[in-house]
């Protein structure tokens, strides 16, 4: 995006993410805002669209609570608290009493999950919690596609559970966790968004986000090429424009909230999409704002970089259980990253970024 583009797109991003493009130099002023969180690295699906089904970048494990509780609190000023990575959050046993933890601590809480494990009990748990959002992550809108993408035959199951959990909400008498759907859009599910935006309304999820594929931009397996080759950016048809018009024509009808990830809506991504514009990178504040965390312990500089780049070890800036995060923060290695995102020589996975999303 241009900086312009970026600009305003700041201004609606919560505020945990917002910063003045003037004040971005190598060195970053405080620490994050807003923390990536990877309580767990497990996962119960094979989605096509995740760096996960590919590759193992690091051992599978689960954070201890004692673990979560000590790296909470390296980041005293916390505000928001994102409680996934490559991971599924209904893994982790403990969820529940994590983000009561932050809740008590002040912290807007969510995460994304496939929705699989929502059982009643958990429902109750999350809600009772004070969790502020659920967002679903949902790549199709019948059992057949949703086999292909996520690689397992559980449709009926995750529809059932959000269904269920709009349901639990209203018995509880509770406005949160906010329910959303997330879709990553490619050429193999475009055609079934607006059916996803009828299966929002049908089960009471009043929001619906289009966010982009990203992929590895520098690995030369046939493999990733092909799923490069499903990405939407920049080669958008008359026919995907159709449907995105069909979305937004629902969205209003059956009054869901039709959106794109990035703090924008499908229509004006799609239109930005189609723009050569330079460095579209520069418009990012992530590595003076967020930080992601493994559930390793490894600090990396954005939540997409793992999807971006097949170089996972350029990517980690350090290890908090080796190195407090508030020497990682501004260390050589992550002032270099900065300095480079500001630069015409971005680092890899940033040359990708807003170049090869698909919407």
């Amino acid at each position: 995006m241009s900086q312009r583009t970026a600009n305003h797109g700041s201004e609606q991003l919560p505020t945990a993410y917002r910063l003045d493009a003037k004040v971005r130099t190598a060195c970053a002023d405080a620490l994050p805002r807003c923390v990536f969180i990877e309580i767990t690295n497990r996962c119960n699906l094979a989605c096509t669209a995740c760096v996960r089904t590919h590759r193992v970048l690091e051992p599978a494990r689960d954070l201890t609570f004692e673990e979560f509780v000590a790296l909470v609190a390296q980041f005293p000023q916390l505000e928001r608290a994102l409680l996934h990575g490559i991971g599924e959050p209904l893994l982790h046993p403990e969820l529940p009493d994590m983000v009561r933890y932050l809740k008590g601590r002040g912290v807007t809480v969510l995460f994304n999950s496939n929705g699989t494990l929502l059982t009643p009990r958990l429902q109750e748990a999350l809600v009772c919690s004070g969790l502020d959002e659920f967002r679903l992550s949902l790549d199709a809108a019948e059992p057949d596609l949703y086999e292909r993408m996520h690689g397992r035959p559980f449709f009926d199951r995750v529809v059932h559970n959000v269904q269920s959990l709009v349901a639990t909400k209203r018995r509880l008498g509770r406005d949160t966790p906010r329910i959303s759907i997330w879709c990553t859009a490619t050429r193999d599910n475009v055609e079934q968004l607006p059916l996803l935006v009828r299966l929002a309304a049908r089960i009471g999820v009043p929001e619906v986000y289009v966010q982009r594929l990203v992929y590895f931009v520098d690995s030369p397996e046939p493999g990733d090429a092909e799923l490069a080759s499903t990405a939407l950016f920049g080669s958008v048809q008359a026919r995907e424009r159709e449907i995105i018009a069909e979305c937004e024509r629902l969205s209003k009808e059956l009054g869901i909230a039709f959106r794109a990830s990035g703090a924008t809506d499908p229509a004006r991504s799609l239109s930005a999409a189609q723009r050569e514009e330079a460095r579209p990178w520069t418009g990012c504040r992530r590595p003076w704002t967020t930080a992601y965390i493994t559930a390793n312990g490894n600090a990396l500089p954005c939540c997409m970089a793992p999807f971006a780049s097949v170089d996972y070890g350029s990517l980690c800036m350090g290890n908090i259980w080796k190195t407090g995060f508030s020497t990682i923060w501004n260390s050589e290695k992550y002032r270099a990253w900065r300095r480079a995102l500001l630069s015409a020589d971005p680092p890899v996975p940033c040359s990708g970024c807003g170049v090869r999303w698909s919407l």
